[in-house]
């Protein structure tokens, strides 16, 4: 199949924050420059919004200097981390239940701090407005019914509480300021109740259902990678972002590997942690297990703490979440 790039002009540099190699990933082709297109409380009924008429053109919107000033969309999840800490409204156990697999598609040494990692096809950076501002974030490409899912952060598609975002679109493999797979946008975006409505940092994940681009789905193009429910805590993780600031520059991907541990500091949050020093940008990275030579994506890249120990955290992805998903991979 072949793919086909997205000539833009100019190179950004972004701000994006966010054991093995991912398994559904290939390498990216050979990209044309980006320009001129281009942090979670009970169950509850997830919540969307459909982007269909507000959200027309949103691959037009991204300038290269709208790209090149998006503020890295760690920042958002500010509000949800001090409230949960001040007044413990995140208390109670994290929702439980069978666990829940599900294969994705594949398209083609010790644990760091962090590694240096080449393009992966269904791994990429997300743009977003929020407000008056712009945002960026991190994003992947995940196996559903629709073959054009998109796992980020809660906080990245919607303000937790308030508004869903405007201008969402997604660029897999993003390297040096290219999008060799072109540039996503999304059509409806999916939260649980308990981020869009309370800022829950326990449930910061969200979904995204983009667009087809030239008659194609995403899936189809980048492939996707597999899922998983209610696992067990204390896994080995792979974690993926774009880190930008010092001493990184947000043009390449980055990861972090190690086990995961309980967050000492908010412990309430019931979020999981690695070892990790990427920088503000990577949030809504994927978290990667591997399981007989097969990879899922398991949480995603939520919160850390400034000048505190070099680690970033994750939600832990139970039945809640596992609802939200299925809804955005089931709509159309």
């Amino acid at each position: 199949m072949t793919k086909k790039s997205l000539p833009i002009t100019g190179l950004l540099s972004l701000l994006t924050f966010a054991v093995l190699t991912l398994c559904a990933a290939g390498g990216a082709a050979a990209a044309a420059p980006l320009g001129a297109v281009s942090s979670f409380a009970a169950s509850g009924t997830p919540q969307l919004v459909s982007l269909a008429t507000a959200n027309t053109d949103p691959t037009g919107y991204w300038t290269a200097e709208r790209m090149q000033t998006a503020i890295p969309g760690d920042v958002l999840a500010g509000k949800a981390l001090a409230g949960g800490a001040t007044t413990g409204a995140a208390n109670g156990a994290v929702e439980t239940g069978p666990p829940v697999k599900i294969t994705g598609t594949a398209k083609g040494g010790s644990p760091s701090l962090h590694q240096n990692e080449d393009p992966i096809d269904h791994v990429g950076k997300v743009f977003f407005t929020m407000g008056l501002f712009n945002y960026v974030c991190s994003g992947n490409a995940i196996v559903s019914d629709n073959d054009s899912t998109v796992a980020t952060a809660g906080h990245c598609v919607n303000e937790g509480p308030g508004a869903f975002v405007r201008n969402f679109v997604f660029v897999p493999a993003y390297l040096n300021g290219t999008a060799p797979y072109g540039v996503w946008p999304a059509k409806a975006l999916y939260t649980t109740t308990q981020w869009s409505t309370a800022g829950d940092i326990r449930y910061d994940t969200g979904f995204a259902v983009t667009a087809a681009v030239n008659g194609k789905h995403l899936a189809d193009v980048v492939g996707a990678s597999g899922v998983e429910f209610n696992a067990d805590r204390g896994l080995g993780y792979k974690a993926y972002g774009y880190p930008a600031a010092p001493p990184f520059d947000g043009q390449s991907l980055k990861s972090c590997s190690g086990d995961a541990t309980k967050d000492p500091i908010n412990p309430q949050f019931k979020a999981q942690g690695i070892p990790c020093d990427m920088t503000g940008g990577s949030s809504g990275g994927p978290w990667m297990v591997t399981d007989n030579q097969d990879c899922f994506q398991n949480s995603i890249t939520s919160y850390g703490y400034p000048g505190g120990p070099a680690l970033i955290y994750g939600p832990y992805w139970g039945s809640v979440i596992k609802d939200a998903y299925k809804l955005a991979s089931a709509s159309r």
